[in-house]
């Protein structure tokens, strides 16, 4: 811990294949590749390291050439998390040293939020990750199983997450199909992919294969709930900027970058 909060480090998972954008990372976004920009990102929040992690020598130079720290990790890992857990391993971090999560095609995260959810896993030491939620203020969010919904108990611990809407309110999710959510404030809340682990966590999760409950609904954090882990989730007010995932989602970004 610092006097400015607690020690972390961020870890970017950066893959060169991507079903839509291959060679994602690599996009130039107002003059600096998008794994740059979230390298600085990183930089910015607090951390006392950032480091790439990637599968291809491309972007590993891009990042190197711009300065930062870059791993090449195997090629074969299904998930950020064991990308994670490797670097962990290959570093010999501390078992209770803590890291965030950073998705590398978030060139518009606030550095505040990095920092934020470290801080949240920080300040509950029976938590094994943190992560964020944002209350969902509209029926279209509620319904598409592309947003995950999280429901909490009195603590702020994740109870479970789902693709599906939830809680369910009987008699009136029914007939909800547009407009807004008519329930109490942040009744309904909204993932925010964002994770802090203790390393200790990262090692433990990429040992257990994907259980049943994880596959159902594709979420990987299931797998932490299904093993009895404390997920604190700290929840915000808006929903942060988008990430890039389309060629529309690259030319907003732009036009964000050069406003």
């Amino acid at each position: 811990m610092t006097a400015d909060g607690p020690s972390f480090g961020v870890v970017i998972p950066a893959r060169f294949a991507s079903t839509r954008l291959p060679g994602k990372p690599l996009i130039d976004l107002g003059g600096k590749s998008m794994v740059v920009r979230v390298m600085e990102l990183a930089a910015r929040s607090g951390a006392s390291f950032s480091i790439v992690a990637t599968d291809d020598e491309r972007i590993a130079a891009a990042v190197t050439d711009a300065g930062g720290e870059a791993i090449i990790t195997s090629n074969e890992h299904e998930t950020g998390t064991d990308r994670l857990a490797e670097v962990a391993r290959r570093l010999h971090l501390e078992p209770d040293l803590i890291l965030v999560n950073l998705q590398g095609d978030e060139p518009l995260l606030e550095p505040e939020l990095i920092q934020r959810v470290a801080q949240t896993l920080a300040a509950e030491p029976e938590a094994s990750l943190a992560t964020v939620a944002t209350p969902i203020r509209d029926s279209a969010a509620l319904h598409d199983p592309n947003v995950v919904k999280v429901v909490l108990d009195q603590g702020g611990r994740a109870l479970y997450f789902s693709r599906a809407p939830i809680p369910w309110l009987r008699g009136q999710l029914e007939v909800a199909s547009g407009g807004h959510a008519s329930a109490p404030d942040d009744l309904f809340l909204r993932h925010v992919g964002l994770y802090a682990y203790r390393v200790s966590t990262l090692l433990t999760l990429s040992q257990v294969r994907r259980t049943a409950l994880e596959e159902a609904e594709s979420l990987e954090q299931l797998r932490a709930l299904w093993l009895g882990m404390k997920i604190q989730v700290a929840v915000i007010p808006d929903l942060p900027p988008g990430g890039v995932d389309t060629e529309e989602d690259v030319e907003r970004v732009r036009r964000i970058l050069a406003s």
